[in-house]
């Protein structure tokens, strides 16, 4: 009977420490875009064991940024951050040695702020400080 009882209060904390793991991270689904509507893709947000915020961002069906109108160089990853600032946060390489044929992504990064919101935008300069007006994917505040 004792170990019938420690074998289920083993399990129920097993499966409580399961649940607290997955419900750490946040899954964020893209809008769909007006610049590229077959676009497709989502957002995991969670932390690391420094308590920094992980982005992981998938994508589908993003179109090469050449083929944009107008024409593009690159694609720069932006959040807001809980204190409202826009921040570049990384270039999704769209070269064939980065995208592959189906046209699917990934980006990953490791921040030490919050973010409420994430967006995707094409421009010319992968070093760019603000945000153009090209905003090809953004998420909905979470």
């Amino acid at each position: 009977m004792k170990i019938i009882k420690k074998n289920s209060i083993l399990i129920f904390f097993s499966i409580l420490l399961l649940f607290s793991i997955v419900s750490c991270s946040k899954k964020v689904n893209f809008l769909t875009s007006p610049v590229v509507p077959a676009a497709r893709g989502y957002v995991k947000v969670s932390n690391d064991k420094n308590k920094n915020y992980v982005v992981q961002i998938h994508l589908q069906d993003l179109a090469e940024v050449q083929r944009l109108q107008p024409s593009k160089q690159t694609y720069i990853v932006w959040m807001i951050t809980d204190h409202d600032i826009s921040k570049n946060i990384g270039q999704i390489k769209s070269s064939a040695s980065h995208m592959s044929r189906q046209l699917k992504a990934n980006f990953e990064t490791v921040s030490s702020v919050k973010p409420t919101k994430i967006f995707i935008t094409a421009e010319d300069d992968p070093s760019v400080q603000f945000p153009g007006t090209q905003v090809v994917l953004s998420t909905d505040n979470f």
